[in-house]
């Protein structure tokens, strides 16, 4: 069992010859993190509490914040903080979730949906939302941390941090809490087909990217190629992240059709399989829906049937058509 003052740092950095672990406010010098199999460096470390500013040392000159930090304070350029993942008071223990098949949506920024901008300050609204409006479920723009104050949210690059400026994983935390507490299912909208280029460090770490794929919108993830079974791993640990430390209700998972995997099991096949297993677990429905233009029944077919055995696809031919009949293009 760890003191709970110690934290234990472990990242996969396989590019990288020696990784340190450098505590921001400590005089103590950066304390050098064990080489484990598979490109992973570890180490506990005592006296590090909930609070502590820190970053990791790639080959003794290169300071980069951790790939899968919970919280970013001071941006995409700033350090990580470390953060206590039990020490929220949840209210939810009753919440057993709602059928997606009656989710009525209401898909909201953070960033503009209230004057302040934050997750708490949307928690007065909630009742009109679900009275007046009729909903059954928010769904909220990507808030993983992105450069600058009021981001589109895609092109976000710390994967597992809620923005900071929208309040940071307590405030996402107090905001399912309410919501939760109102009746309300929150869905997350999460990006896994490519990173922001502002802040994206990754590379620094690893094999997080191929150039076999081309995305509109920068790098495609490395799925398929050499080194990219911990590059699975990560993103599967980050839908799963979503699910036990934020107690989110679905996942909608954009633009899938720029996520390029020709492996044997298809990415999105080993996350809706983890996703769905961890609801049974906790005993309440957890679901996942893509964005696709492929119009490919596959990603909904059960997977007894070759499908990836996703919940629900996002369908914008509504969309396309009615674009169309309006402005008489034809793209």
């Amino acid at each position: 069992m760890i003191d709970p003052l110690s934290t234990r740092f472990r990242v996969w950095a396989p590019s990288a010859r020696s990784v340190k672990v450098h505590l921001i406010e400590s005089d103590r010098d950066p304390l050098l993190l064990e080489r484990q199999d598979c490109g992973y460096y570890e180490s506990i470390v005592p006296d590090v509490p909930p609070g502590t500013r820190y970053a990791y040392i790639l080959d003794e000159d290169i300071s980069r914040p951790d790939p899968a930090s919970r919280y970013q304070p001071e941006g995409v350029h700033g350090p990580s903080e470390v953060v206590d993942p039990r020490a929220f008071a949840w209210t939810d223990t009753c919440w057993s979730g709602i059928p997606f098949e009656t989710f009525i949506i209401y898909e909201l920024h953070v960033g503009t949906f209230t004057l302040p901008g934050t997750f708490e300050s949307i928690i007065p609204r909630l009742s009109y939302l679900k009275k007046e409006v009729g909903i059954t479920a928010i769904e909220l723009m990507p808030v993983a941390q992105c450069p600058g104050t009021r981001n589109w949210g895609y092109d976000g690059v710390n994967l597992f941090a809620p923005q900071a400026n929208y309040g940071g994983p307590n405030g996402l935390k107090s905001l399912v809490d309410a919501c939760h507490a109102h009746g309300l299912a929150v869905i997350m909208d999460v990006v896994y087909n490519h990173l922001g280029p502002e802040g994206n460090y990754l590379r620094d770490f690893g094999p997080y990217f191929t150039d076999r794929y081309t995305t509109p919108w920068g790098d495609a993830i490395n799925y398929d190629g050499p080194d990219s079974d911990e590059v699975r791993s990560f993103m599967t640990a980050n839908a799963l992240y979503w699910i036990h430390e934020f107690h989110l209700d679905a996942l909608r998972l954009d633009a899938v059709h720029a996520i390029y995997d020709f492996g044997a099991q298809h990415i999105l096949h080993e996350m809706g399989e983890a996703v769905h297993n961890a609801g049974t677990q906790l005993g309440r429905p957890v679901t996942l829906s893509a964005e696709s233009d492929l119009n490919d029944s596959r990603i909904i077919s059960p997977v007894s049937r070759c499908g990836y055995g996703l919940d629900a696809q996002w369908n914008d031919d509504f969309h396309h058509a009615l674009h169309t009949l309006l402005t008489g293009e034809r793209d």
